[in-house]
């Protein structure tokens, strides 16, 4: 379809544009004045306004991506032409024009393309022959004023060709720009002799540096936007396989083949006609993801964030199916492109490598750089007469290795563990089309399964060889349940990849652990993975513990049942597969608990137990649980998890074993003291045994040596002057919070006084620990959500809120009534669906009632909570505040003011009635005039 078919029926050619300016001409006489300018400006951003949403309407309609990037493009082409046209004829007209006084309007970077986004930039280069002259600063003006005063973001250059050649030698983005130049009206000799010289004087002999500079500059993009191309917030221009990627290969591709399009690449031979469609289909599906992202936002957004994925997901037709909203079968599609995009990338590489690396030894610097000391060697495969090592890459010695023995789709991968080599892109592309081997009786396969638990258990790295399996499309075949969360999303703000990679990142964390690595993060389950009897258990229930997700039932009882099923096919024993099911089962208790329950509490750790059963479970149980939790995302593991889950290991140990745990609880505690004391070396000794008597038992289980260290010197601080009120701050940017410890007096409403003095000060808390001391000091540990990007400021950021909890708490500043957010808060409402919950439960412990309260997360939501709370007069022993993304589960210990458990069934009903009304935002009855308050204090 020609471009011109493109636009709107409702847009018009530059020649009846050309005529409605000649008829505002007419008018007002002259051409120059102000008024005609005016006249022409109100008539162009009418015209502008009324074509861009005939182009959305048309996007609603046909859903085609590149075709309204194109029609945008045109449009801008035409108005631009007219404004050219003009100018130079109506406006600054010359009978006679010299050489001088000619001038090329080219369109470059995306703009160059013939493809633009709604919101995005022109980027317009004017080239004229020798000097700029005043004629040519008239018209350039013209254009370029009336172009911004129609709200148009506008980049120019104005350059003559040899200015142009010698900034595109020194700048690669200069470079890349003129490779895109597109011609748009003016002297179109000006145009070709430009295109002439800048392939013969610079493309022509600089293939290999350009290409070796857009992959460093593509790896760099990578890393500023997350190494992975699953991201559940994906930035659709620049993440990896984003439009960015198909971009790097086109310019690649005209560049360093001197094409101009993609039908030239496939009769050279790099790709062939299928994989073009395929890049055509991916950038149609970016494109179009791209173009409704910026009409909604109406600004040049490009990431797929939360609140706007449904209604993309809605403008592109996808429907709820079961166990799948619309929006997660949408960005399930979006991530198969994104899949698709890097296979094409290994393609585009490996056609460069295998045709063009003799002739340009920059690209094979390049690629000797990436893979040192194996390229140009080949070697033979100790074992296997099917492949060999070519250039540092595993190859087939022919073409009919999987029809020969279908087993070689798995041993493949198996190779490129032992051998430590990549797949060759070439030997990709026929494992991917072999797939269709891979049928219900090859998957019963002993030798199959057998090289495949070989994989999934290798002592190597097993991680990247996962994930090129599943790249292969062949993971997912062998175990269908596997391909069936392939590009899953889950649509929430705590996982920050789809399922597959997260279970393939499981996996590398796993390895990880194993091979000793980042043992200060989780020393125990270091420790522990080494006096594991049965590997292979813990391998396969951590491939397999999030394999039943985007499924009606529970995701831990389905996925029971799927291992239930699959483990015997993979060779384990019967009971390994009551074992493997078991922990698929439980695999969120041992979180669950250890961040949401009173670890102090015996009830606790008894119901625990009896869940878990045996010693051996809870070592499997615990490593499970630590690479699953740091294989959800950068920082959401902390030393404050770990502590927590050590804490709940040790506490159910001493259990387990009958008793015969290595260190009992007195033990531990005792120990922990010494730990502490052996640290304060600077500290008097009488002050330092003084001290380590000033915490109950369990702080000393609970918290963590670094935190305990920095506890003590506060206090000793506070000691030494008038009062015992002071605040600690420390931003932690990995984790995206900001950590501050607040040291009071323990007196009634000490928490909802530091929950109101942080929401009135706009700090949203999303974790917190509480403790007392043995002489009646809080000390409690908040971490309100990062707000600054510079350590330094948000430090300055915590201490201000800290002094406004400090004067609060002091009296001497009135804490006024916080300012809620409602916009905000509706927002997410819109954006995410939870149910509010609120259990009671009097079994949980044997001294208190807990209330579990789960639902949306929102600004003052702990304030309101612990508000309700003083209301109803209940006294808080323990606060155990978790925020998972956008859903917030906060458990309290509480009794009522005699100390004595909630028993009353009226009065739980209206406990349950007002912290829902509390939660969901709606109005509780003014407390103010209340006579008794409840105590905030820890139980020891």
């Amino acid at each position: 379809m020609k471009p011109e078919a493109l636009i709107a029926k409702q847009c018009i050619d530059t020649d009846q544009l050309m005529g409605e300016f000649d008829q505002l001409l007419a008018h007002h006489k002259n051409a120059q004045s102000l008024k005609l300018r005016n006249a022409l400006l109100s008539h162009l951003k009418d015209f502008y306004q009324k074509s861009r949403k005939h182009i959305e309407e048309q996007l609603l309609e046909d859903g085609a991506g590149r075709h309204c990037a194109e029609r945008l493009s045109l449009l801008q082409d035409l108005i631009i032409t007219a404004i050219y046209e003009f100018a130079v004829t109506k406006v600054y007209p010359i009978k006679n024009p010299s050489t001088a006084e000619h001038l090329a309007v080219i369109a470059v970077g995306g703009y160059g393309r013939g493809t633009l986004a709604p919101e995005s930039d022109l980027d317009l280069l004017f080239v004229w022959p020798y000097k700029q002259t005043p004629w040519s600063d008239q018209v350039i003006e013209y254009i370029l004023y009336l172009l911004w005063d129609m709200g148009l973001k506008v980049g120019h250059a104005t350059r003559n060709i040899e200015e142009c050649l010698r900034h595109a030698r020194d700048d690669m983005t200069i470079r890349t720009a003129i490779l895109e130049a597109r011609y748009i009206c003016g002297e179109q000799e000006l145009y070709q002799n430009l295109l002439k010289r800048f392939d013969k004087e610079l493309v022509a002999a600089t293939g290999p540096e350009f290409i070796a500079a857009k992959l460093e500059e593509r790896d760099a993009r990578h890393e500023r936007q997350g190494a992975s191309r699953y991201l559940v917030e994906p930035n659709v221009k620049e993440s990896k396989g984003g439009l960015r990627d198909l971009n790097t290969l086109f310019w690649i591709g005209k560049y360093y083949y001197r094409v101009r399009n993609g039908n030239d690449l496939v009769k050279l031979g790099v790709f062939s006609r299928r994989q073009l469609n395929r890049f055509r289909k991916a950038q149609d599906f970016l494109w179009a993801v791209r173009c409704h992202l910026h009409f909604i936002r109406k600004r040049p957004e490009e990431r797929l964030s939360f609140d706007v994925q449904q209604e993309i997901a809605t403008r592109l037709g996808y429907t709820d199916h079961p166990g799948m909203r619309s929006v997660e079968r949408f960005m399930k599609h979006y991530f198969l492109v994104a899949k698709d995009v890097g296979d094409l990338t290994r393609i585009f590489a490996a056609s460069l490598e295998e045709k063009h690396a003799k002739a340009a030894p920059g690209i094979s610097r390049f690629l000797e750089s990436i893979v040192p000391g194996k390229w140009g060697r080949r070697q033979k495969i100790k074992g296997s007469n099917d492949f060999q090592i070519t250039n540092g890459r595993i190859v087939a010695v022919n073409e009919d290795i999987f029809k020969k023995d279908p087993v070689n789709l798995i041993r493949v991968f198996y190779l490129i563990d032992k051998c430590n080599a990549d797949i060759h892109p070439d030997l990709l592309k026929l494992v991917r089309w072999s797939r269709r081997l891979i049928t219900p009786q090859f998957r019963k396969n002993e030798q199959a399964n057998r090289i495949f638990l070989k994989i999934l258990c290798s002592r190597n790295d097993p991680e990247p060889v996962l994930r090129a399996m599943n790249e292969a499309g062949v993971l997912g075949k062998f175990i269908p349940e596997f391909g069936r969360i392939v590009a899953m999303m889950q649509f929430n703000m705590y996982h920050h990849y789809t399922v597959d990679e997260h279970l393939i990142r499981s996996i590398g964390v796993l390895s990880e652990i194993e091979r000793g690595m980042g043992g200060d993060e989780h020393p125990l389950s270091t420790e522990l993975i080494k006096e594991i009897p049965n590997r292979r258990v813990l391998y396969v229930a951590t491939l397999l513990h999030d394999i039943a997700k985007g499924r009606p039932e529970d995701h831990s009882v389905a996925g029971a049942k799927v291992a239930r099923s699959l483990c015997p096919r993979l060779g384990l024993s019967a009971a390994e597969t009551d074992s493997v099911v078991w922990l698929i089962a439980h695999h969120l208790e041992m979180s669950t608990v250890a961040q949401s329950r009173d670890l102090s509490d015996p009830q606790t750790i008894k119901d625990f137990c009896q869940k878990v059963q045996s010693l051996e479970r809870l070592k499997l149980l615990l490593i499970l649980t630590v690479a699953d939790i740091r294989a959800v995302g950068p920082g959401v593991f902390n030393g404050w998890k770990g502590q927590l889950l050590r804490t709940l290991y040790y506490e159910s140990e001493t259990i387990l074993s009958g008793g015969h745990s290595n260190l009992s609880h007195r033990q531990r505690v005792e120990h922990a003291k010494q730990e502490l004391h052996d640290a304060l070396k600077n500290w008097p000794n009488d002050v330092r045994k003084k001290y380590l008597q000033r915490h109950y038992p369990a702080y000393w289980l609970r918290v963590d040596l670094e935190r305990k260290i920095k506890h003590a010197n506060l206090i000793l601080t506070t000691d030494q002057s008038n009062e015992h009120l002071a605040t600690l701050v420390e931003p932690h940017a990995f984790e995206g919070v900001t950590e501050i410890t607040i040291l009071a007096p323990d007196h009634p409403r000490l928490l909802s006084i530091i929950t109101q003095a942080c929401f009135s000060a706009g700090a949203n808390i999303v974790d917190a620990q509480i403790d007392t001391t043995t002489d009646g000091l809080a000390l409690d540990t908040i971490c309100i959500r990062r707000e600054l990007p510079e350590d330094a400021d948000e430090k300055r950021r915590g201490e201000r809120i800290g002094q406004y909890i400090c004067d609060a708490l002091r009296g001497t500043a009135p804490v006024p009534e916080p300012k809620r957010n409602h916009k905000k808060a509706a927002k997410n409402k819109r954006t995410f669906k939870l149910e509010t919950s609120v259990l009671l439960s009097n079994s949980w412990s044997a001294k208190y009632t807990v209330l579990e309260i789960t639902g949306l997360d929102r600004a003052g939501l702990l304030f309101d909570l612990t508000t309700v709370m003083s209301s109803l007069n209940l006294n808080i022993a323990s606060a155990h505040v978790g925020t998972f993304g956008e859903r917030v589960v906060d458990v309290f210990y509480v009794t009522d003011l005699t100390g004595q458990k909630i028993s009353n069934v009226g009065r739980q009903d209206d406990i349950r009635k007002r912290l829902k009304a509390a939660f969901d935002a709606v109005p509780v009855e003014k407390t103010a005039n209340r006579t008794k308050k409840p105590r905030h204090k820890i139980a020891s």
